[in-house]
């Protein structure tokens, strides 16, 4: 509105104060639906675009794309999403290609997921379900030696003594 900065055709966020260029195509092409931090909303909310929640939702979240859960934000909620990234609160079941607690994201709830990301200081209670068809590798048991009689034993020590002597 003032003029400080406008974003292109492309894409492109061009900052006037230094004539710079960002390419903000990746980030905010993908969110198309935001909840702001002094938002409050519950019911079902179902897109075929990325999905950023800055406030509290209570309800049923469904998206194709990303969702992104946001530090301040406070979810209780089934949700299904391709991608997930969690760094505020989440209560609910999560399915997912793809789940990743941040260190401030805490989610209680059971994860269906592929891929699971748990950054240090991430906060989990509940069950994780990794799909896939990835059989375990078959371990040989390990190899243990007859024990030998108490007869052998006692020589072998006696021979032992002898030679330290």
């Amino acid at each position: 509105m003032f003029g400080r900065d406008k974003f292109s055709a492309h894409g492109s966020q061009v900052n006037t104060a230094n004539n710079a260029v960002v390419n903000t195509t990746a980030a905010t092409s993908k969110i198309e639906t935001t909840i702001g931090p002094n938002s409050r909303m519950n019911g079902t909310l179902q897109s075929d675009g990325g999905i950023r929640i800055e406030g509290i939702f209570e309800g049923v979240l469904q998206t194709t794309s990303s969702l992104v859960i946001a530090e301040t934000a406070k979810v209780i909620a089934e949700i299904q999403a391709y991608n997930v990234v969690i760094s505020g609160q989440v209560k609910g079941n999560i399915t997912a290609n793809k789940i990743e607690i941040t260190e401030t994201g805490k989610v209680w709830g059971d994860l269906n997921v592929n891929t699971l990301l748990l950054h240090e200081g991430a906060y989990l209670r509940g069950n994780t379900n990794m799909a896939g068809d990835v059989e375990p590798p078959e371990f040989e048991p390990p190899r243990i030696a007859p024990p030998r009689p108490i007869a052998e034993i006692s020589a072998a020590e006696s021979a032992d003594s002898e030679l330290t002597s």
